[in-house]
């Protein structure tokens, strides 16, 4: 009998613990234990390619002990937000591969709204208040076009670090621009700007990125072309001019044929720059 009111009793406890970390809403939305108080980092991949190619960089994160949840946010082709997966409790630092279903979208406020409806949902599900964001290639324009549209906005969580990977800011390689042909002034600026950089300019007057924290990783192939084969060292470099206000900006140059555009994301190198910037962890 003693016996069976233990049982009955360690059930019991067993049934409380579980609830005090994950209870449900009226709504049946889970209510994780210390979700508000966590800083997810949000994954973006390039044109034409999916959360596959973020899968290096957040086992990278895993593997240093960072977090132990790594979730997806699928989008679809009307923006609609689907979660798979759910942030661990008192985890406060999850990942969260965003997922493109239309990733050959051209439009990059399409993909900076898309990227809102991302975050808008975490902000929904779980409450946060702040995020870090990571790019890689086309990832990053939906970063910095979600940046522009929503500049103001602090009912959204607040961007605390922004890494981007082989930005094109200011034109690629064989459409807008030409190995070695564009130039930056001494300030950064362009001496040369396309259609989507001109209007990124908007960016220099948004006072909300004054607390924002940059690095910037682009790669050399070392073969003369100063770029990484798809992108110019110099369109990649002329992020910093378009943010004089942020916090911080650094740059880290990546060389050698790992240091190919599409290569980048499964870069040990760029692993462990990730690594110490968002989360100050050696790996």
């Amino acid at each position: 009998m003693k016996k069976r009111r233990l049982a009955l009793l360690s059930g019991l406890f067993l049934l409380i613990g579980l609830l005090s970390a994950c209870t449900t809403s009226a709504t049946g939305t889970p209510k994780i234990q210390g979700a508000s108080q966590a800083t997810p980092t949000l994954f973006f991949h390039g044109f034409g390619s999916s959360y596959h190619a973020e899968t290096h960089m957040a086992n990278a994160a895993v593997k240093t002990g960072v977090t132990k949840s790594v979730i997806r946010a699928d989008v679809s082709n009307s923006g609609k937000v689907t979660l798979v997966g759910t942030f661990k409790p008192d985890d406060f630092h999850p990942i969260v591969e965003v997922n493109y279903l239309n990733s050959r979208n051209p439009n990059y406020h399409t993909q900076g709204k898309w990227a809102k409806n991302v975050v808008v949902k975490l902000q929904q599900r779980y409450g946060i208040k702040k995020m870090n964001m990571v790019g890689h290639s086309v990832g990053n324009m939906a970063i910095v076009f979600y940046l522009l549209d929503n500049a103001g906005n602090t009912k959204l969580p607040k961007l605390e670090k922004q890494v981007d990977i082989a930005g094109h800011f200011n034109g690629i390689l064989g459409m807008d621009d030409a190995p070695n042909r564009m130039k930056l002034k001494a300030d950064g600026e362009p001496t040369k700007i396309n259609g989507h950089y001109r209007e990124l300019l908007g960016l220099r007057h948004d006072k909300q990125l004054k607390t924002l924290e940059i690095l910037n990783i682009y790669g050399d192939k070392n073969d003369g072309t100063h770029s990484d084969g798809d992108v110019s060292n110099a369109s990649s470099k002329s992020l910093r001019y378009l943010v004089p206000q942020v916090k911080s900006y650094q740059e880290k140059r990546i060389v050698g044929p790992q240091a190919q555009h599409s290569k980048l994301h499964d870069n040990p190198q760029v692993d462990k720059l990730l690594v110490k910037f968002l989360w100050g962890r050696a790996s």
